[in-house]
């Protein structure tokens, strides 16, 4: 019988190697789940490029007549998506926000009063964040935990407050610019489908030309094989 004496600093170098191997696979894991994002460098804008999900949002802080058209849209295509609303216009619009969150949409925190991060102080963006919560939560019982910065504006700062809060920051990597002059339904559709689609998330508002774009650009996404979901299911949390 023979016996082999293994040193202790190939031990040692086994060991690593065990440990590297269970890191990498660990972070591959975590990878594969679709969210890899510093989220305290930077906010999610997307998710992997091989993901077959698409999220849409909706960013309300007006426009809360062409909701129902679109929350009608929306129903007929199955589709659930991820609306951010203002403080403000929870506390105006109670019975719609209810509607929307009756119909199974996603509901997340956009602000009080549309007031850009870095452009106001701390303990501002605080009560922000905060009063938004307490609005929405007063109408609906339910917590947001996702948070979308007005006009896509932050700093380090502003993902510090968020994420001390419990929220996640959200942005986009399509954007319908819907919000802007002369945006019809063509230039819409055009600025959505010449974007790549895998693992997205789409920023939208309640406009009529939106509302005349929308049956399409749904249509042309689900051709590619991709399902259309809300923020919380692309980054499954």
């Amino acid at each position: 019988m023979r016996f082999y004496v293994v040193s202790r600093k190939k031990i040692y170098i086994f060991i690593l190697v065990i440990i590297l191997i269970l890191t990498t696979t660990s972070m591959l894991a975590y990878r594969s789940k679709g969210v890899w994002n510093e989220y305290r460098t930077e906010p999610i804008r997307k998710v992997e490029a091989n993901s077959k999900k698409m999220a849409f949002t909706c960013n309300v802080d007006w426009g809360g007549e062409h909701i129902p058209k679109m929350l009608e849209i929306f129903k007929e295509n199955n589709i659930k998506i991820t609306f951010f609303i203002t403080g403000r216009w929870a506390e105006k619009n109670s019975e719609l926000l209810a509607k929307i969150k009756e119909d199974g949409h996603e509901i997340g925190n956009h602000g009080y009063a549309h007031k850009l991060p870095s452009k106001t102080n701390r303990k501002e963006n605080i009560k922000e964040i905060r009063r938004t919560e307490d609005a929405i939560y007063k109408v609906l019982g339910h917590k947001t935990t996702l948070f979308a910065p007005p006009a896509g504006d932050y700093n380090k700062e502003t993902l510090d407050i968020a994420e001390g809060l419990g929220y996640k920051v959200i942005l986009w990597s399509v954007d319908t610019i819907d919000w802007k002059k002369g945006s019809t339904k063509d230039i819409i559709i055009k600025r959505v489908l010449d974007k790549d689609h895998k693992g997205a998330i789409l920023l939208m508002h309640p406009k009529e030309a939106t509302l005349e774009a929308l049956p399409y650009i749904i249509k042309k996404i689900e051709e590619e094989g991709i399902h259309i979901c809300t923020v919380s299911e692309l980054i499954n949390i």
